[in-house]
């Protein structure tokens, strides 16, 4: 099993002091993983439960596992941001009434390069064969902006990815090459029926990519 180290932690929660964001999510999970998951960041479900994907995305995301063959136990899942990004909204009560509540929203640049080091890290410990990207935000994280989940879903990529340099105080790539499978945010099906067809024939491919190379 890894875990993050408290070191690691109080780095993030340090860098990101500051930033309209809530709690921090401690990822754990397979030490040789069969893929490290890369999603975006934790929303209200995942700050009270402290693991990643849990709630309607996190059944989402299990029940591809399943399909093709993993659990949560074998595989490492993370997210570009640890701390729940939110924003303030209005909802209206039953009596009429509006009440002011925090709404998950994606997290912004500067929140993504405070976390970089911790995504980093991960990568440089567990070296994965194989890291699916879940949305724009981990794609774009790991090869850069002009990257789209649209355009790049179900390929395989062996490519360098970014690593933040705070020397420099940018995103360089690395030497390294890593094998890449871009595909959708589990959660993207609740508010873009189609993308579900799409997302699961995905997982078929990935599922087919793994007997494969296994």
């Amino acid at each position: 099993m890894y875990e993050l180290s408290d070191e690691l932690v109080q780095l993030g929660l340090q860098r990101i002091k500051g930033f309209p964001v809530d709690g921090f999510v401690r990822s754990r999970g397979a030490q040789n993983p069969a893929l490290m998951l890369v999603g975006e960041a934790p929303g209200e479900n995942e700050i009270e439960t402290g693991v990643p994907f849990t709630g309607r995305a996190g059944k989402e995301l299990m029940a591809s596992l399943g399909s093709i063959g993993l659990e949560r136990e074998d595989v490492y899942i993370t997210s570009a941001v640890r701390s729940r990004p939110y924003k303030w909204g209005s909802k209206k009560e039953r009596d009429g009434s509006l009440t002011e509540r925090k709404y998950n929203r994606a997290p912004t640049k500067k929140e993504i390069i405070a976390h970089a080091p911790i995504l980093d890290a991960e990568i440089n410990d567990l070296n994965p064969p194989l890291i699916v990207t879940l949305g724009n935000i981990g794609l774009q994280r790991l090869i850069g902006p002009q990257a789209k989940v649209t355009q790049l879903h179900g390929v395989l990529l062996e490519t360098p990815i970014l690593k933040w340099d705070e020397e420099n105080q940018r995103f360089m790539e690395t030497e390294q090459h890593y094998h890449l499978f871009p595909t959708f945010h589990p959660a993207s099906v609740f508010y873009n029926p189609p993308v579900r067809a799409l997302k699961d024939e995905d997982w078929l491919k990935l599922g087919e990519l793994l007997r494969t190379r296994g």
